[in-house]
């Protein structure tokens, strides 16, 4: 066991999303604790805040029954060198931070080797696998959720759970739609749409051609005058035509748009948090849509309107995210005067009221020095 002033930790984000709030807490360790040693299952994001990419996570993210298994080689060699770095007792604390398929069994193996195992970012077992829950309670010490109700859902199965609000909060105030616009080269007056496909190789393939489809019938009937779209470094967006990709920060594409076209996901309440209209679609394997029919337990998919608790956005989902049905429920959200656009404007408001007040880091390295010290 290390000194509680020089702890070893490893965080392990296997996705964009969490590589990104993986960064926040990152921050935050290093500054409660400068002589920590923060190892990392993560991406550039993470890096960058100062921890040493052990694993890198290119490659892994999937989400969906049958596109986990084109990934399974890949989560089963990194797992077993997990196991290995647990059961040699190299941390005292492993940070998991969602992706919870993968991270259930990581957690597992750190509970037989007695290391100490922090859950930030719920995994959402009550959305489709609640009965996971109970395994998750027996190999978690902590959970810091991050959703307002998911704390009453995992303390009723005994798992000590605390809400930290969420870390998309956190992020440095967007910049207002002037600059935004500004940054971009958009003219005021343009009505500009927003697309965003996903991260993950496979979201965009599914997604891209009816999002692409949408976005040029909104175009030629004049409802948008410019399509924006939030592409990755590597992602590839086959005929573009008009459309624009840009390969930058999408907070910055988030603030400039009149209304969005996102994927399911954290760009929903990135979306809410700077008051962009939008639209919400997701496309997977039938097979894994089948099974995650079978097992849902929730009536929405999307984070916004679950966190509301109300239908705040339309989600289009599966085969009904043609580009006709995207382009019909977007046409009145590019007019800010439609009672629609207006109405999810308050929507939005209340989600970002229910998301929480600043902190989420510093409330997780709370938990982390509780842990620690239970360790000592």
């Amino acid at each position: 066991m290390t000194s509680r002033g020089t702890p070893r930790i490893f965080i392990s984000a296997a996705e964009p999303s969490g590589d990104l709030h993986g960064a926040g807490l990152v921050r935050a360790l290093l500054q409660r604790y400068p002589g920590a040693t923060i190892e990392a299952l993560g991406g550039p994001q993470m890096q960058q805040a100062g921890a040493i990419i052990r694993y890198p996570m290119e490659g892994l993210a999937a989400f969906g029954v049958v596109e986990i298994l084109t990934k399974i080689r890949a989560h089963y060699r990194l797992l077993r060198a997990l196991q290995e770095d647990v059961r040699m007792g190299r941390y005292d604390l492993l940070i998991l931070i969602d992706y919870p398929g993968f991270h259930l069994r990581v957690a597992e193996a750190a509970h037989r080797a007695g290391t100490k195992v922090l859950y930030y970012i719920a995994p959402q077992l009550w959305a489709w696998r609640p009965e996971r829950a109970r395994r998750l309670a027996s190999s978690v010490d902590r959970l810091a959720v991050v959703l307002p109700f998911e704390r009453d859902f995992f303390q009723s199965l005994g798992l000590r759970s605390e809400y930290v609000g969420h870390p998309l909060v956190d992020r440095a105030p967007a910049a207002s739609r002037q600059q935004a616009r500004a940054q971009l080269g958009i003219p005021l007056d343009s009505r500009v749409l927003g697309i965003f496909p996903g991260s993950r190789a496979q979201e965009i393939r599914r997604l891209w051609r009816p999002f692409r489809d949408a976005a040029q019938i909104l175009l030629d009937e004049g409802s948008c005058n410019r399509v924006l779209v939030a592409g990755t470094a590597e992602g590839v967006y086959p005929d573009p035509g008009p459309l624009e990709i840009l390969r930058k920060d999408p907070a910055t594409l988030l603030a400039a748009a009149d209304a969005a076209l996102a994927k399911s996901g954290t760009t929903t309440l990135e979306a809410a948090i700077a008051g962009t209209p939008m639209v919400v679609a997701y496309k997977v394997h039938h097979v894994s849509w089948a099974v995650f029919q079978r097992l849902r337990t929730v009536r929405w998919v999307s984070l916004v309107n679950l966190v509301a608790n109300q239908e705040v956005v339309p989600e289009v989902l599966q085969d009904r995210a043609s580009a006709v049905e995207l382009a019909n429920q977007l046409r009145p959200l590019l007019n800010a005067a439609d009672p629609r656009t207006i109405a999810q404007r308050h929507g939005l408001a209340l989600v970002r009221e229910r998301l929480g007040a600043p902190g989420a880091s510093s409330r997780v390295v709370a938990l982390v020095d509780e842990l620690l010290q239970e360790t000592a």
